[in-house]
């Protein structure tokens, strides 16, 4: 397994076990989905394009968040909430 592909599956552990639980109707998915990463010790940052990025020596992996996992643009990882199933889900980028 790659490093990047190793990073994505510590975001995806990290995001399964949250300090509080995702309620729509208490905050948007972007703003619970930073705090837990930041919660979690990430480094979240701005980013122009893109949701939020994270950065990790130097570099910046770019994430946009939905809770719908359909017409998902490629060159973005997504973080997407199942909310039928109340899960989470990261896919990285396809290139």
């Amino acid at each position: 397994m790659s490093e990047q592909a190793k990073l994505y599956s510590v975001i995806e552990d990290a995001m399964r076990r949250p300090f509080f639980p995702y309620e729509p109707a208490r905050q948007s998915l972007k703003q619970w989905t930073m705090f837990v990463l930041r919660d979690k010790g990430f480094k979240v940052v701005y980013a122009q394009n893109a949701d939020f990025a994270i950065e990790r020596g130097g570099e910046k992996l770019y994430f946009k968040v939905s809770d719908t996992n359909h017409e998902l643009d490629g060159k973005f990882a997504w973080i997407v909430w199942d909310n039928a199933t109340k899960t989470l889900s990261v896919i990285p980028p396809a290139n």
